[in-house]
């Protein structure tokens, strides 16, 4: 039963492959790219769209990322990001010259978990590193090979379960190139984009790269081939916006099935609720890299029940913009000031009966979101 006063799932819950998947792809198109992504996380995981401007650095400076503390770099690019509450890096975000990353948890067979260093970095700080310091897709796959080779990926990568840590896989993207980006501990395998479409979902998807490095279990417990097989699917034949987005509202079927073992975690459009893994939609985003960028975001879960919300990609000499009010103090409990959370009063009273829920406003729904892409407000 969900309440308003809903707080964080309890620590002993705590389920022994996390929570935390995704499904992330790029169309090629003969204008450019368009690229999609799922970030699916704890149930209670807040996530806020954040500006961040672009900053000079003096020589010798450091910058905090979520666990550790690394070199910074004489200058930094303005972005625009979708960030967890908790942490300092982003699941997926865009830079002032349209670099578009999206990553993706990846669980890998690698025997090199030794004590941490200190100086791991999550996948989602390499993401943000990657955006704050390439000008193109190519450029940010070399900050992200770069950075993994010297610093290494590590660290609890959920607030609520500690010790769930995972590796990472990435698709970078800009107008012209798109790059899938495969890790193991501190290797990697880099394979570009000639199209149609390509998509990741919490698996190895490189040959012989896969081969050598994969954790069959974990990735059939996280459905990673059955998403996988649909958003390569939506990435082949998507023509527009509107073809990604429903790509990632994707249910395979009216309705979210459920599982007693992973949820609704067969299809792209995640809701929680398995016994192993419990994870959700907790944010969605669609980028148009066609000529001027476009960014089709939602900053709320599930996509199946949001809008997607168009907001211009960030300049050179955009001002900084924090989390939302009410996001500040809201993290894994409910706040009904912050939006994220205001609209997940809405998804979990829907998800008790979702097609009585669309029944309701999914009309109304459907005709501002195709208002909103014919005409962008």
């Amino acid at each position: 039963q969900v309440r308003r006063s809903a707080g964080p799932v309890p620590r002993g819950s705590s389920r022994p492959y996390g929570e935390r998947m995704c499904d992330t792809l790029v169309t090629v198109t003969a204008d450019g790219m368009i690229f999609g992504k799922n970030s699916d996380r704890d149930p209670n995981e807040s996530q806020h769209l954040e500006r961040v401007p672009a900053r000079t650095h003096e020589p010798g400076s450091t910058v905090r990322c979520t666990h550790s503390t690394i070199p910074q770099v004489p200058r930094t690019h303005a972005l625009l990001i979708s960030r967890p509450w908790w942490m300092w890096g982003a699941e997926m975000g865009t830079n002032e010259h349209g670099v578009t990353i999206g990553n993706e948890a990846v669980f890998t067979r690698r025997a090199d978990r030794g004590e941490p260093t200190g100086t791991e970095l999550l996948g989602m700080d390499l993401l943000r590193l990657a955006l704050e310091r390439a000008d193109t897709a190519a450029g940010a796959v070399e900050v992200i090979v770069t950075l993994l080779e010297r610093h290494g990926q590590g660290g609890p990568c959920s607030h609520e379960h500690p010790r769930f840590t995972y590796d990472n896989s990435f698709i970078v993207a800009d107008r012209g190139q798109a790059f899938v980006v495969e890790t193991a501990g501190r290797r990697s395998a880099v394979e570009e984009v000639t199209g149609p479409g390509r998509s990741i979902s919490n698996g190895l998807t490189i040959t012989g790269f896969a081969q050598a490095h994969a954790d069959p279990v974990k990735g059939r417990v996280a459905a990673c081939d059955a998403r996988r097989r649909r958003t390569e699917a939506t990435a082949a034949r998507a023509a527009g916006v509107a073809d990604v987005l429903a790509g990632l509202r994707d249910h395979d079927g009216p309705a979210p099935r459920w599982s007693a073992v992973n949820g609704a975690l067969s299809a792209p459009c995640a809701h929680a609720g398995g016994l192993l893994t419990s994870t959700q939609t907790t944010g969605s985003w669609i980028a148009d890299l066609r000529g001027r960028p476009t960014h089709w975001v939602t900053g709320t879960s599930a996509p199946c029940l949001s809008l997607f919300v168009p907001e211009p990609g960030p300049t050179a000499d955009q001002a900084p913009s924090g989390p939302p009010r009410g996001a500040a103090t809201a993290g894994n409990r409910y706040d009904h000031a912050d939006p994220w959370w205001h609209h997940e009063e809405l998804h979990r009273l829907a998800i008790r009966d979702h097609g009585a829920a669309l029944a309701r406003f999914g009309d109304e729904l459907d005709r501002v979101q195709r208002a909103w892409l014919a005409a962008p407000p």
